[in-house]
């Protein structure tokens, strides 16, 4: 793990080096964030979203009974 996190320092390194990578570097960096937030989201509402539809599926299939 911790050979890793040198192998990315070094490239995050080598990148920031001219403004173009350091612009790479910051939108990855926001995309990993906004996946991070979204993963979160889904994971946190995901199980209340899933209770509603089965309680909603519930209501419909006893309705047409």
């Amino acid at each position: 793990m911790h050979s890793n996190w040198i192998y990315l320092t070094a490239w995050v390194r080598a990148r920031v080096k001219d403004d173009r990578a350091a612009s790479l570097v910051e939108y990855a960096l926001l995309v990993a964030l906004i996946a991070l937030v979204c993963i979160a989201a889904v994971t946190l509402l995901g199980s209340a979203a899933s209770n509603k539809f089965s309680v909603i599926a519930s209501g419909v299939s006893g309705a047409g009974s």
